[in-house]
């Protein structure tokens, strides 16, 4: 049956379900769908309707279209407003799959056999549902790709001769994030960071770019540590650093995973590494009844396997011919919403930003930019992207507390973490990778250019030891450009007050101009 039964979906609202919309309008497209079959999904960050009013503006996360944009009111209608205005929200696509019967997309196809919205709608059905349609395969006409490329990023992919498409999806139905197109990331794309990041080594010598690596790679290690609230052994964060510096180099899969779940964990008496074996949580208990407090429901144990494969899988059709940080921010980000580990995700997650970058030779070769420590400086932002969707997903999974005080989930909830919008957290890890191109890596080479400069001119001055020579540099950074007392008295009391001047003549020339 195509036409939607007559409801009050089809009438003007204010509010749909916790969303104010900015005026008065008819649900349209996923909104309208998600309504209609009481779809039980996170809300699509941007939903549309249409208004009585000629003016199409965007406010509250709504998309208000003028009544020229008004979808019929059928299935066929609000599934093409929806493919030609909102894209694919593969998510909404596979719920309501799963609820109507597939002679209704039998149906649409036949009533339109050479549409493409129609041969989309087919693909998208068989390869969600992972069953054939009673069709004919298609014969003539253009492909089409499954993934409007004006509207959300896509890889070059791979024809289906059944339904003429090209299966432009970035990842499989086990794993597949979308991200949309933005000024925002366009403008990002558009800098060719990549590019700026190989301009700015090649201008430096190789003792200067190894040392720079060595550097941004501890801090790195140290900020990623830093984010989990930890403060580790300087071995341990030298160990990691270590391994963060090997990103790229082996092929992602779990047993990669679980070799940097070691290094991370370091003593495993006290804790089961590998897969979760039982449900996961982030957040707090209760502090009398140690109730779970969750602030996000990690993807069940049962459906790990799953998801990590389809994880792995993204990755190797991602590596094709995807932008390198939207890559990394669908596996890093999905990565950390399937916490498939009882500890250790968060470090592994900002590895796998590192991993992706370097595989897909976006890093400089030898070269980690520090993610980490730009994540740190926007701590809070950080937390506001994770929670995006996290705050989405939560009222739609049905828990209970474990005897244990974990959490035991009871609903089918494998799609929440399939798939799922990327699009704010691709923003945000774009401007995190461009602080560190612009501002970290220049930052760090012009200190150690002007360190070497400091050292030169003070040998050339005065024979001192390194150590000493280390110690004269940082009492000259702590205190701008003076020895302070305590220097002259204890460390450097053998200086003359002509020596002592000259030494903070030259710290002065190379550090403040």
């Amino acid at each position: 049956m195509n036409n939607i039964k007559n409801n009050h979906s089809s009438k003007k609202i204010t509010f749909f379900q916790d969303r104010k919309l900015p005026e008065a309008a008819t649900l349209a497209g996923y909104a309208y769908l998600i309504h209609t079959y009481r779809l039980a999904i996170p809300l699509p960050l941007k939903l549309s309707a249409i208004s009585d009013h000629h003016k199409f503006y965007e406010k509250y996360n709504w998309k208000i279209l003028t009544p020229r944009y008004a979808p019929l009111p059928t299935l066929e209608g609000h599934l093409v407003f929806a493919l030609k205005y909102e894209g694919v929200d593969l998510a909404v696509l596979k719920k309501l799959f799963s609820i109507i019967s597939p002679e209704e997309i039998e149906a649409i196809v036949r009533r339109h056999p050479t549409s493409s919205y129609s041969r989309r709608l087919w693909f998208l059905y068989e390869w969600l549902m992972e069953k054939s349609l009673n069709l004919s395969n298609v014969t003539t006409g253009n492909y089409t790709d499954a993934l409007d490329t004006e509207l959300q990023y896509g890889i070059l992919g791979e024809k289906s001769p059944r339904h003429r498409v090209n299966n432009n999806l970035p990842g499989t139905k086990e794993f597949c994030p979308l991200v949309f197109k933005t000024k925002i990331l366009e403008s990002y794309r558009q800098k060719n960071l990549d590019e700026e990041a190989k301009i700015t080594i090649g201008k430096i010598s190789a003792s200067i770019l190894a040392r720079t690596a060595s550097f941004l790679l501890l801090k790195d290690s140290k900020s990623s540590y830093a984010i989990e609230g930890e403060e580790k052994l300087h071995t341990r964060i030298q160990r990691w650093g270590r391994a963060i510096g090997e990103a790229g180099k082996q092929p992602l899969n779990l047993d990669e995973l679980l070799r940097l779940q070691k290094i991370v964990i370091g003593d495993d008496r006290f804790l089961k590494l590998g897969l979760r074996d039982e449900g996961g949580f982030v957040g707090e208990h209760e502090q009398l009844t140690r109730l779970p407090l969750p602030e996000h429901i990690s993807a069940r144990h049962e459906d790990l396997i799953s998801l990590m494969d389809g994880l792995f899988s993204f990755n190797l059709r991602a590596c094709q011919d995807f932008d390198p940080v939207i890559a990394a921010t669908c596996i890093a980000f999905g990565f950390i919403y399937i916490h498939p580990f009882a500890d250790g995700n968060g470090r592994l997650h900002r590895y796998l930003i590192h991993h992706i970058l370097a595989e897909m030779k976006f890093s400089p070769p030898g070269l980690i930019f520090p993610i980490s420590a730009a994540i740190l400086e926007r701590i809070d932002d950080y937390r506001t992207v994770l929670e995006s969707y996290s705050q989405r997903l939560l009222p739609l999974i049905d828990w209970e507390p474990t005897v244990s005080m974990n959490v035991h989930v009871s609903n089918d909830t494998a799609d929440f973490y399939r798939y799922f919008d990327a699009t704010p957290q691709a923003e945000f890890l774009y401007a995190c990778v461009e602080k560190t191109i612009q501002v970290d890596l220049p930052e760090e080479i012009d200190f150690l250019q002007r360190y070497d400069a400091f050292k030169q001119r003070v040998t050339a001055f005065l024979e001192l030891p390194s150590s000493k020579l280390d110690l004269l540099f940082n009492f000259l950074k702590q205190n701008e450009g003076t020895l302070s007392k305590r220097a002259l008295q204890k460390e450097f009391s053998a200086l003359q007050p002509e020596e002592i001047d000259h030494l903070e003549q030259i710290y002065k020339e190379i550090f403040f101009k």
